[in-house]
C-alpha cells in the first residue's frame, strides 16, 4: 500500500491518467491525496471530476479557489471568467450530483505526521485549530443555505486573523487563507496580489511557510497552488503544483519514501 500526493489537477485529465499509470497506481491497495484545484482552465474537467467522485474513499482531497469558484458560479453568485473552462460541468445531466458531492469534500486534511490543505495556513494556526476552523467552513458548504455562504465567500477583509472574528468574516479569512494566500507579513497579514516566484516576494512579505515562529510546523504540510513557486521539497513542507495546466509538469510524490514521479503536460 503506498499513498500519493498529487498537485493541482485544473481539469487536465489526460495528465491525470498518465501520472496514475507512471506510479503504477492501484486504488484497491493505494491511496491519492489531492491539493484541490481540481477543475477549471484545463480541457475535461468534467471526466476528472467524475472520476474522483467515482472513487470513492481511494482517494482524499481538498477544496482549491477554482473549485470553490465553480460552486459559486453554479450557484449564480459568480460570473464565469474568460479563462474558465467549466461549462461541461455546469451542462452535465449529473450537474447535480457532482456539485453536491464536491461542497461536500474537506477544506483541510490532516493525518499522522502529514496535513494538507491547498494554498497555506496562517502563522498562528496550530494544526489542532486548522482542522476545528476548516470544519467550520466545511459545516457552511454543507448547510442547506449555503447559498447565502457562497455569496459572502469573496472578498480580500479582513486580511488577518483574530479569534474574536465571526459569522462570514471568520469563514472569509479561513477561506483565503486556506485557498488563496501565498505570502504574509510578520504579523499575519496576507498578500492577495502576489503570484510569482520567490525571489519576486514583496517587501515587507515571506512565504506563508517561512514565518519563523508558524506554529503548523509540527506536521508535513502538502499544499499546491504556487505553480510560479514549483515542486518546493522540505523538512516539513511538500509545495506539489508544478504548473501541468499552463504545460509544465504534473508530479506526484509518494509520501512513505518521499520519491517524486512526473509528467510533462502539454499546455
Amino acid at each position: 500500500m503506498a499513498t500519493y500526493a498529487i498537485g493541482d489537477l485544473q481539469g487536465c485529465y489526460t495528465a491525470f491518467q498518465q501520472l496514475l499509470d507512471i506510479i503504477q497506481f492501484n486504488p484497491a491497495h493505494d491511496k491519492l491525496w489531492l491539493v484541490g484545484d481540481i477543475v477549471n482552465r484545463g480541457p475535461d474537467s468534467l471526466s476528472l471530476l467524475r472520476h474522483i467522485k467515482q472513487a470513492g474513499d481511494s482517494v482524499i482531497m481538498v477544496l482549491g479557489n477554482h473549485d470553490l469558484h465553480l460552486l459559486a458560479v453554479a450557484a449564480g453568485i459568480s460570473k464565469s471568467r474568460h479563462s474558465d473552462t467549466l461549462q461541461s460541468i455546469l451542462g452535465a445531466p449529473d450537474r447535480s450530483e457532482l456539485l453536491n458531492w464536491l461542497r461536500h469534500q474537506k477544506l483541510f486534511h490532516t493525518e499522522d505526521e502529514y496535513a494538507m490543505v491547498h494554498a497555506g495556513l496562517l502563522p498562528c494556526w496550530s494544526i489542532t485549530q486548522a482542522q476545528q476552523l476548516a470544519y467550520e467552513v466545511e459545516s457552511a458548504l454543507c448547510h442547506d443555505n449555503a447559498v447565502e455562504f457562497l455569496a459572502h465567500m469573496y472578498g480580500n477583509e479582513p486580511d488577518y486573523w483574530q479569534d474574536g472574528w465571526t459569522g462570514y468574516a471568520r469563514l472569509r479569512v479561513i477561506i483565503n487563507a486556506m485557498t488563496r494566500m501565498r505570502a504574509c507579513t510578520l504579523e499575519g497579514r496576507m498578500n492577495f496580489e502576489f503570484k510569482a516566484d520567490l525571489q519576486s516576494i514583496p517587501s515587507g512579505f515571506l512565504p506563508w511557510f517561512s514565518h519563523p515562529q508558524r506554529a503548523s510546523k509540527t506536521h508535513t504540510i502538502i499544499c499546491g497552488h504556487w505553480s510560479a513557486l514549483g515542486l518546493h521539497l522540505t523538512c516539513n513542507l511538500i509545495a506539489l503544483d508544478t504548473g501541468c495546466v499552463w504545460g509544465r509538469q504534473l508530479t506526484a510524490i509518494r509520501l512513505e519514501d518521499r520519491k517524486v514521479f512526473q509528467f510533462a503536460c502539454e499546455k
